[in-house]
């Protein structure tokens, strides 16, 4: 099992947490990180600011597409980011309870 993290942004705490159960329940993802914090972005233009969740979600490789697929589904944003970011090592106890809790 290759453990893979997946990054995004939400526009508030409510869209987060819905996507992310639903991410849950379908087994896509193991475990989520919520964060909020202050975007400053271009957007058509202009400099915008506004207030996000951050989510770090932790899954294997082999969930990718499916996952970036629902998440495209899911999400409020007209051009959300998704970004997989590859994970060189993990601890033994952490690997195994992932592929454990997603098979």
């Amino acid at each position: 099992m290759e453990m893979i993290l997946v990054y995004t942004t939400f526009p508030d705490w409510e869209s987060a947490e819905s996507i992310v159960r639903t991410l849950l329940e379908r087994k896509l993802i193991a475990c989520a990180n919520l964060r909020e914090h202050r975007a400053l972005y271009l957007w058509e233009g202009k400099i915008e600011e506004d207030t996000e969740v951050g989510a770090i979600l932790k899954t294997e490789v082999g969930k990718w597409r499916e996952l970036r697929e629902a998440l495209k589904e899911m999400h409020p944003y007209e051009v959300p980011v998704i970004a997989r970011i590859e994970v060189d090592k993990v601890n033994r106890e952490y690997a195994e309870w992932l592929e454990r809790v997603l098979s």
